[in-house]
């Protein structure tokens, strides 16, 4: 069942992104002749708004075919009122950033969702300690709670771990135990930790780890759409970042996940409920919206860049350099999709 809720999911925001395209291509007078979630043999179509609506047999992807472009054969085109090909470079742009854009309106409005629901988030409560480290050596306790570091309180783990990682020299901990208040001096030690793209890195910690207690969140109206305009763009920060990392060589290729990784982290999702599923479908969607945006021919990204040459330039580039880069973009994305399904097979088989 969970592995069903992920193919929805999927399925889910593939539609979105698709349907950003064509909203904007059908207020640009464009005409839609497929929409399609999937690729491959058609198993369901059905003829509605003037588009032929279809779901096909591979669930990795979707389509939007417009008059006048295919990106199988660039050289097939038309020159009617109602074709891609005749609209202004700033109109295939709107048509073309309309599909991630929606990617991003989806994950804002799920985030929100999610808001409204009361996000569940770490609290500060000690569970591991490090044997000889600050912590250990300070006397705190599993099961302590930290209620306030150098006066300011914190709610949240996240804000207990940038009051320490921030810290100058020692710190003064105000500590819940079994009902009393008690008081810690200690000084957080430079340790080596990995952060979220699994890289090395040093930082100041007193040797603790969570005690997986969680708590919801009660936001106010305005704190609730605060949260989910944050979590959006750290979302997106998170996976630019990730992708320079990742082209850099800073983070090495095997971290890279591909679809198997994506329908089985909503699927762990699914066991964990709504919420879970809600967060990481937002992330997911983020995703979408950010790789969709590369330069790659094959990509929304790589004719949103011929676009650009065309209205600096006023004229198209050459078929034959847009018919090399769109073969070179697309060895580029069966590259990354099949390193990104070796990589999902190693940690399934490892």
């Amino acid at each position: 069942m969970s592995w069903l809720v992920s193919l929805l999911v999927l399925s889910a925001l593939i539609f979105f992104h698709e349907l950003g395209h064509f909203i904007a291509a059908r207020l640009m007078g464009v005409y839609v002749e497929v929409f399609s979630i999937g690729f491959g043999k058609k198993i369901f179509t059905f003829r509605a708004y003037n588009t032929n609506w279809s779901i096909s047999a591979i669930p990795l992807g979707g389509y939007v075919k417009m008059k006048g472009q295919d990106d199988s054969d660039p050289t097939k085109k038309s020159f009617d009122d109602d074709s891609y090909n005749v609209k202004t470079p700033l109109q295939k742009i709107f048509i073309l950033l309309a599909g991630p854009f929606a990617n991003f309106l989806l994950a804002f409005v799920l985030y929100f969702t999610i808001a409204l629901g009361g996000p569940n988030i770490l609290s500060p409560v000690i569970g591991e300690i490090i044997k000889d480290s600050p912590a250990s050596l300070t006397g705190l306790q599993t099961n302590d709670r930290v209620m306030s570091i150098n006066g300011k309180k914190v709610s949240t783990w996240k804000e207990m771990a940038e009051h320490i990682s921030t810290a100058k020299g020692s710190i003064n901990l105000e500590i819940q135990r079994n009902g009393y208040i008690e008081f810690k001096t200690l000084t957080p030690k430079i340790t080596e930790t990995k952060n979220m793209y699994n890289e090395t890195i040093q930082r100041k910690m007193i040797g603790i780890g969570a005690a997986g207690v969680t708590h919801k969140l009660k936001l106010s109206p305005i704190e609730t759409l605060s949260y989910a305009s944050e979590q959006t763009m750290f979302a997106s920060t998170l996976i630019f970042t990730g992708l320079k990392k990742l082209i850099l060589g800073e983070v090495p290729a095997k971290e890279l996940g591909g679809v198997i990784s994506i329908v089985k982290i909503t699927s762990d999702a699914s066991a964990d409920g709504w919420m879970s599923v809600l967060f990481f479908a937002a992330l997911i969607s983020v995703n979408l919206g950010v790789l969709n945006l590369l330069p790659i021919p094959a990509l929304d990204g790589g004719h949103i860049m011929f676009n650009i040459y065309e209205f600096i330039f006023k004229k198209e580039a050459s078929e034959a350099i847009i018919i090399k880069l769109t073969i070179a973009g697309w060895v580029i994305l069966f590259f990354i999709m099949g390193l990104g399904l070796y990589n999902d097979i190693i940690r399934l088989i490892g």
